[in-house]
């Protein structure tokens, strides 16, 4: 078996990994690159496998970084199924058609500002590709074992990390024998709102692993909620805007949910709380879709309160006409609006008009990629870029990381310790981390594994 990393290795966006096994070609999810524009660009059209010769992608669960390439993929002549649940193939249908909308309007504003003589700027994909992608989707339900190929069988359990987020058992059949892998995809995080906990999976041949948080410990979950009601309270007493950046998918249900409960419990005074995203919109209705799969809390919820994404002061913002409007609002209140990292979307039309006024507030949420104007922000940077201008940084920033969906060090030692006093750990890969955590999890992960635990570079393969 030989296993290469084309991505988020190393690093923590664009996850991507090839397991060749006899005459098998299997993709583990198929992300975008985020980061400098430049840099991502490259790394976003350039594979390093041929993408017709692959058999199937395995798809860990919805975000961008894990399903956002795909349709490039499919560009590339890929005609196989995509592997994943029922509720990853709805949303991630929603989170590429939106793709396909903003690699559009990428590149339309970069042609209007290219030089004279220099060649026009392509999309990375169309949404024609995009839907041809989606029909490739394949659904497998969470704790059911699918043979796909002859010697190859998986199955997915519930990883706890957003909807339909699943960890990925593989069992290849080699000369004879079972070798078993195990892909984390993103692991979540136990007793946090809406979702079920990650599920236990026995030990493996091979690991490969996310680290994102492989040295740090969250904060509880509940200390959002009194957070959240302090920065409201604030907002009235200074009459002023509580801009929060948060991702589409996940961290706004997560947000939405929360701002329900305290609704509920009149904990929060009120003020208006508005979702400036058509996409969060369309992928709350997906979480109404299954309920199934949410936490028995929510379920307990579900009995008193039809709808845990509803309250009353809140208001989903639809045109581009209204969320403008939004800036010419005077007095207090809260707009929830992507992306989670400032790098698109309407959130930075909101804080070009916010960030100056030390009466408001950004609230930024969990996990910051490098070079991103949300990692400018966490770290505080009196100057920041916005469309080409600089605007001083003059608004109070508040870091919040209890909503983080991602497992933390003790999630992930939970994990593992599991796995080593079952069948126990050969060889363990970690990937989707920046270096201290990487460094940190390897640490951890050691104690639990035949061999030492490695941390792979972009394009490195390895035999098992």
């Amino acid at each position: 078996m030989k296993i290469t990393f084309c991505g988020a290795a190393g690093e923590v966006t664009g996850s991507q990994h090839l397991i060749e096994s006899g005459n098998l070609r299997i993709l583990l999810d198929c992300g975008l690159f985020q980061g400098r524009r430049s840099e991502s660009r490259i790394k976003n059209q350039q594979f390093l496998h041929k993408p017709a010769r692959l058999d199937a992608v395995i798809l860990s669960h919805a975000h961008t970084d894990h399903c956002g390439n795909l349709p490039s993929l499919y560009g590339e002549g890929f005609r196989g199924p995509i592997f994943c649940t029922p509720a990853t193939a709805d949303i991630a249908a929603v989170m590429l058609e939106d793709s396909a909308k903003i690699q559009a309007e990428d590149a339309t504003h970069l042609n209007k500002r290219r030089a004279h003589g220099e060649p026009l700027v392509e999309p990375l994909y169309t949404r024609d590709e995009a839907r041809a992608t989606v029909r490739l989707f394949e659904t497998i339900p969470y704790d059911t074992w699918r043979q796909i190929f002859p010697t190859l069988r998986i199955r997915f359990r519930e990883a706890g990390h957003i909807l339909g987020s699943a960890i990925t058992e593989l069992e290849f059949q080699e000369g004879g024998e079972t070798r078993r892998v195990v892909f984390t995809g993103d692991l979540g995080r136990r007793s946090m709102p809406l979702l079920r906990d990650p599920q236990l999976v026995n030990g493996c041949d091979v690991l490969i692993t996310e680290s994102t948080y492989g040295n740090r410990v969250h904060p509880p979950a509940d200390d959002i909620r009194d957070d959240l009601e302090r920065l409201l309270k604030e907002a009235v007493e200074r009459s002023g805007r509580v801009i929060i950046p948060a991702f589409s998918l996940g961290r706004t249900q997560q947000l939405v949910y929360f701002l329900n409960e305290l609704t509920n419990a009149g904990r929060i005074p009120r003020i208006p709380v508005f979702v400036d995203s058509p996409l969060s919109k369309r992928l709350t209705d997906v979480f109404r879709e299954h309920p199934g799969v949410f936490d028995s809390e929510v379920q307990h919820t579900l009995r008193t309160d039809k709808d845990p994404f509803d309250f009353p002061g809140l208001t989903y913002i639809a045109t581009p006409e209204e969320s403008m409007q939004l800036n010419r609002r005077p007095g207090a209140f809260v707009v929830i609006a992507a992306s989670g990292m400032c790098e698109s979307g309407r959130v930075l039309h909101h804080l070009k008009h916010g960030v100056e006024n030390p009466n408001n507030t950004i609230a930024i949420m969990g996990f910051q990629a490098e070079h991103t104007l949300g990692r400018r922000i966490r770290d505080r940077q009196p100057f920041l870029k916005i469309y080409d201008r600089e605007y001083r940084l003059n608004a109070r920033v508040e870091v919040l990381e209890g909503l983080s969906a991602h497992a933390d060090v003790h999630d992930l030692k939970w994990f593992f310790e599991h796995m080593g006093q079952t069948t126990g750990i050969g060889q363990a890969f970690l990937v989707h981390g920046e270096p201290d955590s990487l460094a940190g999890l390897g640490q951890v992960l050691r104690e639990y594994c035949d061999e030492e635990p490695i941390v792979p570079q972009r394009g490195q393969s390895f035999t098992v």
